[in-house]
């Protein structure tokens, strides 16, 4: 597992972390997200053990990332955003090489067992040169797996590959989910969404939320929310309806229609519906509207923090 408490880090005068905390449990893939700056990178760079952190603690697998170093560092099978390769060599020399530096016995075996793990096992006589981008991202999560670690940290493993290809790199992460702790950092929102079991947001150096994405629409947003159209009744006459029927904690003008939030624990539905209809209006449109990563996302960090970093 992760255990990450009150992690701080400092450059110079710049703060890249400050207080962060949250726990990665065994067989879970939780989602690392945040704006560029937001300190993903910080963070993975003191897991993995690159750099130390400023303050606070850090443990992978139980080895605490600064006083047992050498252990968290074999605990974790690691793949940055820029997979580290040897173009002359071919795939299985590759991984078998890894192996070798991770000394692991019988590498070749687990070579072969790592590929076959990320389906490259057709190729493993090809030159690491001649493969896609795609292949790239599947070798280098070979590589990272070769040692059978407890624990995996991915860096935006499907940036910069093509659509079949993201598919088949999801799926793999998924996968990892059942047999390790995955730590996965990710700027599309969506990909966060289909993969990850619980999401990490990083926002400013400190964690702006953590949770599964359903808990954090209840604890952000409260009640379910409606999307709601209707005739006979002009706009603001229908909007003071709506904010004035059971149920309804606000209102607010949405295109064509409106945007219902519902108070948590209730279904407002039935109360509008009768509302409309006594005032001579007639519900044209009900109708539930999910809240996406995104919409959580966007809430916490901003409109203009969309990308990665």
């Amino acid at each position: 597992m992760i255990e990450v408490e009150n992690l701080s880090r400092a450059y110079g005068n710049a703060t890249a972390l400050d207080g962060v905390s949250f726990r990665a449990e065994p067989g879970e893939v939780v989602g690392l997200l945040g704006p560029n700056g937001a300190g993903k990178t910080t963070t993975m760079r003191i897991l993995t053990g690159f750099m130390p952190p400023s303050g606070g603690r850090a443990r992978v697998a139980g080895h605490d990332v600064v006083r047992d170093s050498m252990a968290a560092r074999a605990s974790v099978g690691y793949l940055p955003e820029r997979t580290p390769i040897y173009p002359d060599m071919t795939v299985e020399g590759c991984v078998t090489f890894w192996a070798e530096l991770r000394g692991v016995k019988r590498p070749r075996d687990a070579a072969r067992e790592a590929l076959a793990a990320v389906d490259l096992s057709d190729r493993r006589q090809s030159l690491v040169r001649n493969l896609s981008k795609g292949m790239r991202q599947r070798l280098g999560l070979a590589q990272a797996l070769v040692h059978n670690p407890p624990v995996v940290i991915l860096d935006e493993p499907t940036i910069g590959i093509d659509p079949a290809q993201v598919i088949e790199v999801r799926q793999t992460v998924k996968d990892l989910g059942k047999g390790h702790t995955v730590l996965f950092s990710t700027h599309i929102l969506t990909e966060a969404e289909q993969v990850c079991d619980r999401v990490v947001i990083l926002n400013q150096g400190k964690v702006a939320a953590h949770g599964t994405p359903e808990q954090l629409r209840k604890k952000l947003f409260g009640g379910d929310r409606l999307h709601v159209q209707i005739n006979g009744i002009k706009g603001d006459a229908a909007l003071k309806l709506l904010r004035e029927a059971t149920g309804v904690a606000a209102a607010e003008a949405d295109g064509t229609g409106f945007l219902v939030r519902a108070k948590p624990g209730v279904d407002p539905r039935t109360h509008i519906a009768g509302a409309v209809q006594r005032a001579g209006g007639l519900v044209v449109e009900m109708r539930p509207i999910d809240l996406t990563l995104e919409d959580i996302f966007l809430n916490l960090v901003g409109a203009d923090s969309k990308g990665g970093g």
